[in-house]
């Protein structure tokens, strides 16, 4: 295999240990907003992923100099983006079954590689394509669309969706010159700054009361953990540290449309947490689109294996 090949499957392993990192999030997140506002949530396990980023991810990335950039103006937008998906996404999870709200954010994918063509300009052949689609596919049958499916809150995670698919355009424009550390810090800064805000600014419920869910799960006042919430606050700093930085390093090492198939893999994760934490045990559709999801991945992988040319990865360009 080409060592243009090498470079194409670690980023695939990393977009698929974020994929596992995020479905784990997914599911804390679900568990916890029943008695935590969201931002509360964020703020939690931001503290904890900082921590992680700035005591062992950076000093093995070379050291705290990997921070410094000249694109500031890029993450900001990196930061924008991914709060919006963030915001939209956990408050759609919060009013939502597990993997009906995953399975509409899994619009992402599609979103980026028809992104990754206006905007990066790669070159996305039709297995790329047939990849995507099949794996989009299994989403629908996860999801069974009818009119229930277009009612307001489950526009929530499609925004959020979108919100991702800025991002991670974003990031892959960024990947050329910025490492995979300085690229998972400016988000985590920007969660850090904004959930604290918002706890200054309303975090004693003064806007809490709304019989909108979606509106409580953000204006609930915060209260102080309970001692056997603290593994699960904890938990989620670290696993959103890890998630953060494979993601990143995904983006950054591989083209958006090749990596972005991979992330269906928190699909299937989704139904496994489903049945496992909420004892949600899934029909028969559920299987046969995650088994879509899968095969969707499997054939991306094969096909980068098989590859006798070195992959079109375009010198990425700023975005704006």
């Amino acid at each position: 295999m080409s060592g243009q090949g090498n470079v194409n499957i670690l980023g695939v392993l990393a977009a698929i240990g974020a994929g596992i990192s995020f479905s784990i999030i997914d599911t804390i997140f679900k568990f916890l907003s029943g008695d935590y506002p969201l931002y509360e949530v964020v703020l939690m396990r931001s503290i904890g992923a900082m921590i992680i980023l700035l005591a062992i991810i950076v000093p093995l990335e070379g050291g705290y100099h990997v921070l410094r950039t000249d694109k500031l103006g890029l993450h900001l937008l990196r930061c924008c983006a991914v709060l919006f998906a963030n915001l939209c996404f956990f408050t759609g999870l919060a009013i939502m079954p597990l993997a009906e709200a995953v399975a509409i954010a899994f619009a992402t994918p599609l979103i980026v590689t028809t992104l990754s063509v206006i905007f990066l300009k790669e070159g996305v052949g039709p297995w790329r394509w047939t990849s995507v689609g099949i794996g989009f596919l299994g989403v629908l049958v996860i999801m069974r669309p009818g009119l229930d499916t277009f009612q307001p809150s489950a526009l929530l995670p499609f925004f959020g969706a979108c919100g991702y698919a800025t991002l991670h355009i974003l990031t892959r424009s960024a990947g050329g010159t910025e490492r995979g550390a300085t690229l998972a810090f400016y988000p985590m800064a920007g969660f850090l700054i904004v959930s604290a805000c918002v706890g200054l600014a309303f975090g004693d419920g003064r806007y809490a009361g709304s019989d909108n869910a979606a509106l409580d799960f953000i204006f609930r006042a915060w209260v102080w953990p309970a001692p056997e919430d603290w593994k699960y606050f904890i938990g989620v700093g670290v696993v959103g540290s890890v998630g953060g930085y494979l993601v990143s390093q995904a983006y950054r090492l591989c083209e958006a449309g090749l990596v972005a198939p991979f992330e269906y893999i928190a699909m299937p994760m989704a139904v496994l947490w489903g049945l496992l934490v909420f004892n949600e045990w899934p029909d028969l559709p559920v299987w046969i689109g995650s088994g879509l999801i899968i095969g969707s991945g499997l054939v991306s992988v094969w096909r980068e294996t098989r590859r006798t040319r070195p992959a079109s990865r375009p010198r990425p360009r700023s975005i704006g």
